[in-house]
């Protein structure tokens, strides 16, 4: 199996470099030939364009920075739509939009090519580690017939669904994620404004019941197999306990050190 790789910047190298490391035969292209100097130094081969690059390759992963990079690359004269060959494999590693990868995906079904999208998660370091997150649109039989190479990116490569499963996927992974930032961010402000030192409201949220699973545990737990219980007054109370106490608690209470909510943001 040969691989192209297209986009070797901070997410891409890591990934790149770990395809290379497994033994595989590796052709590269990037804006910047410096980017992949590392790559021709340990035996891959430079494509002077992306076209050049599809014409070597069984299989295509590209990494870049916008929807409009891939189309980029997949367009033209030079691009690697004018160069895939018949049952060649693209999986696009980019944060893209739904509608793109749809639309490649239809276009490139035409000439016998299979589009797969596959966004990822674990940023830089998790890209050179391998402890990376990829989740992948398509079709089925050809993600499980490029499990080798997927295997050595990443230590979470998971199929997900029909073409634009693995963007949609991404999106609410990072909706999610900011959202939770976001909580986070506001409730600690509001304890730190009443006084609380920030290291020991941490250490106390932390140890507590919310605190000691990870985020996303609750939803096979309980969400998706229906196992919640049946309201009761304590449980439907305390919210609007919560919601009962004054509003400007915070600002009443004396605050010594004079915390502001900047001072936590920043």
């Amino acid at each position: 199996m040969k691989i192209g790789f297209i986009g070797l910047g901070l997410m891409g190298s890591g990934m790149a470099a770990n395809i290379q490391k497994a033994g595989f035969e590796l052709v590269v292209h990037d804006m910047r030939k410096q980017s992949a100097e590392p790559f021709l130094k340990n035996g891959a081969s430079w494509a002077d364009t992306p076209k050049a690059l599809a014409e070597q390759s069984d299989v295509v992963f590209t990494s870049l920075p916008r929807p409009s990079d891939v189309e980029a690359v997949f367009g033209g004269e030079t691009g690697m739509g004018a160069g895939f060959r018949p049952d060649a494999v693209w999986f696009d590693l980019s944060t893209n939009s739904v509608a793109v990868v749809r639309d490649l995906h239809a276009r490139l079904a035409e000439k016998g090519v299979h589009f797969l999208d596959a966004p990822v998660s674990g940023g830089p370091a998790g890209a050179a580690s391998s402890k990376l997150a990829i989740w992948i649109g398509g079709e089925k039989e050809v993600f499980d017939r490029c499990q080798p190479a997927l295997k050595v990116m990443a230590d979470q490569a998971r199929y997900v669904g029909e073409i634009g499963a693995g963007s949609i996927a991404k999106l609410v992974h990072n909706l999610t994620s900011t959202i939770l930032m976001q909580a986070i961010a506001e409730a600690m402000t509001i304890g730190i404004k009443a006084g609380l030192e920030p290291l020991q409201l941490f250490e106390a949220m932390r140890a507590g019941a919310t605190g000691r699973v990870r985020s996303f545990d609750i939803i096979h737990r309980r969400w998706l197999p229906e196992k919640l219980d049946p309201p009761t007054p304590s449980s439907c109370n305390s919210c609007t306990r919560m919601s009962s106490l004054p509003s400007n608690w915070p600002r009443r209470s004396a605050h010594p050190r004079g915390y502001r909510s900047s001072d936590w943001r920043s």
